[in-house]
């Protein structure tokens, strides 16, 4: 039998991990929850992020970019930081009231780490309860999700992002080897629609894609209102949002440049009218 990973008590509902998978995870106080939005979420008010780093360590993530640490920014996606005092934070934030949210900017919030922290349940319990509510989109592409559907119908206004970047598990297994199956992803959307859920599908990266015709079926039949997508996109500065090397080394190999990237969205236009869009808000 093997030996369970060890755990450390932080806050009194807060069980964190010394590793999940491959992944090291630590616990640490940060002084604050909220930071203003910019960039590509600049119509929101505040992005918020449970966690610092991310288990899953796509081969294309962003994330990296925003780490200051060249050591940690290197090692992506092998360690994880638990934000220890994020439900305290929360609930003595007052300009989280009525605030338009985007949860999960440079982190999953619903990575495996949460299955044993359940520390973004705890932190939409909080919200949950302030009057008036944020205006909450989170962004995930874990079916993890679905567990907090009670939590998710309490809010006026939620939306989900689900990530689902191509109809290809082969693919996917290429640049998110640490990520749920495209399969259990789309049951997950379908699970949240029927539940009553706002989901967008998040066509990105979008990734190469094997039928275009039966991807535009599932994602029809998945139940999302909407979906948005986008391409690659590489960095030229330290802290600037870009695509890591290794998503395009992937995409060269695969035959997966800009121009089949934008044959393949019109492709979805066309099966997909009025649904796709190239926004995340």
């Amino acid at each position: 039998m093997s030996a369970q990973p060890a755990l450390f008590e932080i806050e009194p509902s807060l069980r964190v991990p010394t590793r999940v998978g491959a992944s090291r995870v630590t616990a640490r106080r940060v002084k604050q929850i909220l930071t203003k939005a910019t960039g590509m979420v600049s119509g929101f008010d505040f992005t918020l992020n449970p966690y610092i780093g991310c288990s899953f360590g796509c081969a294309y993530c962003y994330a990296a970019f925003f780490q200051p640490d060249e050591a940690k920014a290197a090692d992506w996606g092998n360690w994880v930081e638990v934000k220890e005092n994020a439900v305290a934070l929360v609930s003595q934030e007052r300009r989280l009231a009525g605030a338009h949210v985007y949860v999960g900017s440079v982190t999953d919030p619903y990575q495996p780490l949460e299955k044993q922290t359940r520390l973004m349940r705890s932190l939409l319990e909080v919200m949950s309860e302030l009057g008036p509510q944020p205006r909450l989109v989170v962004q995930t592409r874990s079916p993890i999700a679905t567990r907090d559907i009670d939590l998710f119908q309490r809010f006026t206004h939620f939306k989900l992002n689900m990530s689902v970047t191509t109809d290809s598990d082969d693919v996917r297994k290429r640049y998110e080897p640490g990520c749920a199956s495209i399969e259990r992803r789309l049951a997950a959307v379908q699970r949240l629609s029927e539940a009553g859920i706002d989901v967008c599908l998040s066509l990105s990266p979008l990734l190469p894609v094997k039928d275009v015709e039966s991807f535009a079926e599932c994602i029809r039949a998945s139940g999302a209102r909407s979906a948005w997508v986008g391409y690659f996109h590489p960095g030229t500065r330290r802290f600037a949002s870009g695509t890591r090397p290794n998503a395009l080394t992937l995409a060269r190999e695969d035959g997966w440049g800009f121009e089949s990237y934008l044959d393949t969205v019109s492709q979805l236009r066309k099966l997909l009218p009025g649904m796709l869009t190239k926004s995340n808000d």
